[in-house]
């Protein structure tokens, strides 16, 4: 899922951007407030993680304009302060949850699979498309009660069609939420995975599950034989 992180300490952006990484998530970065809220209300993220001590504006500053810009997604607020008033002043302002410095990286990912749950009441903890089922919290990935091993990419761009079945996603999409705003490479990739993918979902249980659709990108279908 694509992240953006609004924090200034570099250090630590770039340490949460790499751990968020690990878990399967694309993750941007912007160092101040006004390039943070820039990016939040002109690209498209499942998740933000928001620090509250910014320079350029506050992350209270930023989270308020997002609101008022009727710009929902989900947000995480990062601070170093540890008070119960700062934790109501970013819930008030429209901060879907909290978190202290320091905290854990197990923790941090986890509230943010809640966050990306809790964003849409319909999506289940357990995704599923017919007799497959994605797991993201474990990252398992089951058909037919039988386990499939992906890789962290493979996991990440099946997690992004399972989220969006019977949808169709271009290219375009599937490399701005499975690899990142920046990816330079051959666009092909993103045939070269769903094949990989095809091979291990759909293949081995004669199904065919991710469906090319001509001129357009890919659409995953739910019950597809």
């Amino acid at each position: 899922m694509r992240t953006l992180i609004i924090e200034d300490e570099r250090g630590l952006a770039e340490a949460i951007a790499d751990g968020l990484a690990a878990e399967g998530f694309v993750a941007d970065v912007a160092h101040d407030g006004a390039d943070g809220l820039w990016r939040a209300l002109h690209e498209s993220y499942d998740v933000i993680v928001l620090d509250i001590m910014l320079p350029a504006l506050s992350g209270y500053e930023v989270l308020k304009r997002l609101r008022r810009a009727r710009v929902w997604t989900p947000v995480l607020m990062l601070t170093a302060k540890d008070g119960e008033y700062d934790e109501a002043d970013a819930l008030d302002l429209g901060a879907d949850d909290y978190l202290s410095k320091p905290f854990s990286y197990v923790v941090l990912v986890a509230r943010l699979r809640a966050l990306l749950r809790r964003g849409a009441p319909a999506r289940p903890a357990v995704l599923r498309a017919g007799d497959l089922t994605v797991d993201p919290a474990c990252r398992r990935c089951r058909r037919g009660g039988q386990d499939i091993e992906l890789t962290t990419r493979e996991f990440a761009l099946l997690e992004y069609l399972v989220r969006h079945t019977d949808e169709v996603l271009t290219k375009t999409d599937i490399l701005t939420h499975v690899w990142d705003e920046n990816f330079d490479g051959d666009t092909n990739i993103v045939e070269v995975y769903v094949g990989y993918l095809r091979r291990k979902i759909d293949e081995p249980f004669g199904r065919h599950t991710i469906e090319t659709v001509r001129g357009a990108g890919y659409r995953l279908r739910d019950g597809a034989g």
